[in-house]
């Protein structure tokens, strides 16, 4: 997490009006509240330094056309569209408070801009580099909780919805061994081993939670304060939480990275360990009605890239 001094400079460079905006926010968890900060401070400094401002942000600037050129150029630095959507949201936010609670601009620009459909994109695979980053920031976070909510994603390929929903009775997991009943989503449940990178991080967690857990006699394995167990959008905190500890340049690395993304990563990691197709559709929970491989499903997560195909050019022979 920032320091005081960041946080200071941090606030001391975001123009009057976004910290005003900021500060007449609804009571939001420490690390939104950061990234909101961060993408109305770039956005605004941006348009500031636009023909015609003078190097000053006003918010008669904040036109669909600014907007627009500026997620093209977000795009053209090689941004993903998931932070792509995520700055035409927080824009459209803002805006929407200088309409109604500051009557300073008619209309909200982020309706008029369009983005490209999220179906677009294709399954993500990590770089080695991003790999490095992520598995850093769960060992540097130092908790028993996040180092075993990473690991269900990124060495077992968990979904969110398999994580949040896991409960005590389908957690089998020991000294030396463990394996998880999982698959919440569609109701469609199957066992899966567990390696011991996943299996040693989950472990630890529920040996230290055990007093907590009987005074709480909650069901689940990974709980919360406000509710019965961790929901999805408690994981997407979680994780939104995790990557602002991130320094400078790793940020730039794993901002738009999701926890689904690691999903799709071991995908791509267990195709390159060997598995065949129907193993991976088997372990990730791509199975029909009838209990079969929908290795269809599959196939979109391990989508071959230019890259892989240019590395396996050098092996052909004639």
């Amino acid at each position: 997490m920032p320091s005081d001094e960041t946080r200071k400079l941090s606030r001391e460079m975001t123009p009057a009006i976004v910290a005003e905006f900021l500060d007449a926010m609804p009571p939001r968890a420490a690390a939104t509240h950061i990234v909101y900060e961060r993408v109305l401070r770039q956005l605004t400094v941006w348009i500031a330094n636009r023909p015609g401002s003078d190097g000053e942000f006003a918010p008669r600037q904040l036109t669909a056309t600014a907007l627009s050129v500026y997620l093209d150029e977000l795009g053209a630095s090689g941004c993903s569209l998931n932070h792509r959507a995520r700055v035409k949201a927080i824009a459209g936010c803002f805006a929407r408070w200088l309409i109604e609670d500051k009557g300073v601009l008619s209309r909200n620009p982020a309706r008029q801009v369009a983005l490209p459909p999220q179906q677009q994109l294709a399954p993500r695979e990590l770089t080695p580099d991003q790999r490095y980053v992520l598995r850093n920031l769960a060992e540097r976070d130092g908790t028993t909780r996040s180092a075993a909510l990473f690991a269900l994603g990124y060495w077992a390929g968990c979904r969110v919805s398999d994580v949040a929903h896991l409960t005590m009775e389908n957690a089998h997991v020991g000294p030396k061994v463990g394996w998880l009943r999982v698959g919440y989503k569609g109701g469609k449940l199957r066992d899966i081993d567990l390696v011991n990178q996943a299996r040693q991080p989950l472990h630890r967690y529920l040996t230290e939670e055990r007093e907590e857990r009987r005074e709480t006699l909650s069901p689940y394995v990974f709980l919360s304060q406000r509710h019965e167990r961790l929901t999805e959008s408690g994981m997407h905190q979680w994780f939104r939480s995790l990557k602002e500890k991130a320094t400078r340049s790793e940020w730039g690395l794993v901002q738009d990275i999701t926890f689904h993304d690691l999903r799709h990563d071991f995908a791509h990691r267990a195709r390159a360990a060997g598995w065949s197709l129907e193993e991976v559709a088997y372990y990730l929970g791509h199975m029909t009605q009838r209990g079969m491989p929908a290795i269809q499903t599959t196939v979109r997560y391990t989508q071959v890239s230019r890259e892989q195909v240019k590395h396996k050019l050098r092996l052909l022979s004639g």
